[in-house]
């Protein structure tokens, strides 16, 4: 989902890596709804695994300030190609899952498992 969101292709001339978040961020009101619900669903999906309370708060943080700013004409536009909820978020998860299930390591985005 990060990945669809934040890095679906490079554009050409700058080697930035963008994705529907920004794409559709350009849409007023409806763009900035469906990306902040597909942020979300990551927010969920790290409740799911048990993440505390702080966690999602500061990943429902981010998702909430790309959503509120990301609205904003023009401006907002040029955050959303800044601000980078969903990776932000994708960290978060990584990091806890690291910590918590040191048994799993990623591995270029995929998990693996290590026989201990």
């Amino acid at each position: 989902m990060e990945a669809v969101l934040e890095r679906l292709f490079v554009v050409p001339g700058i080697n930035r890596p963008v994705g529907l978040d920004s794409i559709l961020g350009l849409v007023p009101v409806v763009g900035d709804i469906v990306t902040a619900s597909m942020g979300a669903w990551l927010v969920w999906e790290a409740r799911n695994l048990g993440m505390s309370k702080f966690q999602l708060a500061r990943m429902a943080g981010n998702v909430g300030i790309d959503a509120v700013l990301g609205a904003v004409p023009i401006v907002g536009d040029l955050f959303d190609f800044a601000f980078r909820s969903n990776s932000r978020n994708l960290r978060i998860i990584k990091r806890y899952l690291d910590k918590h299930h040191p048994g799993t390591i990623m591995v270029e985005g995929e998990a693996v498992a290590i026989d201990r």
